[in-house]
């Protein structure tokens, strides 16, 4: 039986990709490549979102070159689009499969085949919650992202489509799915995201639904209405802050105020008190003042975000933000990721504060420690319990007992 081994950097958008790949070659009697063993077929699928991303990118596909000596090497995803002189130069072997034709990489790794299965996702390897790709592209143009050059203009899946491809995962004994995209704020394939919310709301037998990453503009009345009152919605989102500056907003091109994101958010709290939210920001943009950061800061004390994914700036060719001045120094920038992750650290922890002496169902996932197993609550706040007969994807009721710096400590109950 033939192996293939497929690596993922980056974003949800890529893991359901990678996903898909994963789910034909085992169609086609491919088995996975085991440790120590040698695959046959590897895939790269890259991320260039940051030149941290696009370092992780050359590494990953060195090293399959030299484990795996003999195996055809695929690459695709971003930095295979924004730099792919750069990936051949690595060496001769790798064949590079640009964005647009990403659902066609085995038709194109594979050009003698006369029927290949169909791209699409019918499990989420390791996982216990699957992500499910409804839109692809930008049209945004932030001035920091790069996005838009190496992913193309937004373009969605047709709600129909993608209901079947939730089915089926539900049909495999998946609880929770993750509707994910580059922009889902953007999604218009049959109708508007809302309206593939409810749709996705309503399969049989599925247990949770999110949303991921969205612009707080996006979260409209009739998506917070299908949020918050869907059946099996969860009542946490990823709203995307970025900056708390409108100054610092205004030069990325995002098109929200700090006001409009306060609102958002407390329009969902409103209605919800346990709704929670998690979300991104950049620290170090150019000419990021003392006082823009301080804003941010203001806004991270304010909402008590479930988690803070922080990025410190990083320049991209072909983006506006690459050519502005008054670039912040790396010791600033590093001092005020630590300040930020430090005040985010607290800010969560006092949120989950609120929820010791609750019980609430969590969906156990793979995750262990210290004889513990992880899980979150619907609101996306971690809970860890003693390992015992729970396993991963097991949906149950659990007191809440004590907070801890990684999450609640809860009992089953």
């Amino acid at each position: 039986m033939k192996k293939y081994k497929v690596v993922t950097l980056g974003c949800r958008t890529n893991q359901y990709e990678s996903q898909g790949y994963s789910d034909q070659l085992r169609q086609m009697g491919f088995a996975p490549a085991g440790e120590g063993e040698e695959a046959d077929l590897c895939i790269v699928n890259t991320c260039t979102v940051t030149e941290s991303a696009d370092s992780a990118s050359r590494h990953q596909i060195r090293g399959l070159l030299r484990a795996h000596p003999k195996a055809k090497i695929a690459v695709t995803g971003c930095m295979a689009e924004s730099a792919p002189e750069a990936i051949r130069a690595i060496d001769e072997r790798i064949q590079i499969v640009p964005n647009g034709k990403k659902e066609e990489l085995l038709e194109q790794i594979f050009p003698e085949e006369e029927r290949l299965p169909e791209f699409n996702i019918q499990a989420f390897d390791a996982h216990t919650r699957a992500f499910v790709k409804v839109q692809d592209g930008c049209n945004s143009f932030c001035t920091y992202c790069i996005i838009p050059y190496v992913r193309g203009r937004s373009r969605s899946r047709q709600i129909p489509e993608i209901v079947r491809e939730v089915e089926g995962l539900v049909a495999n004994n998946y609880k929770e799915v993750v509707i994910t995209g580059i922009n889902v704020g953007d999604f218009d394939g049959g109708g508007k995201l809302a309206d593939l919310v409810r749709a996705v709301d309503a399969v049989p037998g599925l247990e949770r639904l999110r949303i991921s990453s969205i612009d707080p503009d996006e979260v409209d009345l009739d998506l917070a209405n299908a949020v918050l009152e869907g059946r099996v919605t969860c009542p946490s989102m990823h709203i995307v802050l970025q900056s708390g500056s409108n100054v610092v907003l205004k030069r990325m091109n995002r098109k929200y105020t700090r006001q409009i994101f306060l609102e958002t958010v407390e329009r969902m709290k409103r209605r919800n008190p346990d709704f929670t939210v998690t979300t991104d920001i950049i620290v170090g943009f150019p000419g990021e003042s003392e006082n823009d950061f301080s804003e941010t800061m203001e806004i991270v004390e304010q909402i008590q975000f479930a988690k803070v994914h922080m990025f410190p700036y990083s320049p991209r060719k072909r983006t506006r933000a690459a050519l502005y001045p008054n670039k912040v120094p790396s010791d600033v920038v590093k001092r005020r990721k630590s300040e930020l992750l430090r005040l985010a650290e607290k800010t969560a922890f006092n949120l989950r504060e609120g929820f010791v002496g609750r019980t609430m169902p969590v969906l156990m996932e793979n995750e262990e420690k210290d004889g513990l197993l992880s899980g979150h609550t619907p609101n996306f706040l971690r809970v860890w319990i003693p390992k015992g007969q729970q396993k991963p994807n097991d949906l149950i009721q659990v007191a809440l007992l004590r907070n801890e710096p990684d999450g609640l400590i809860g009992r089953a109950v």
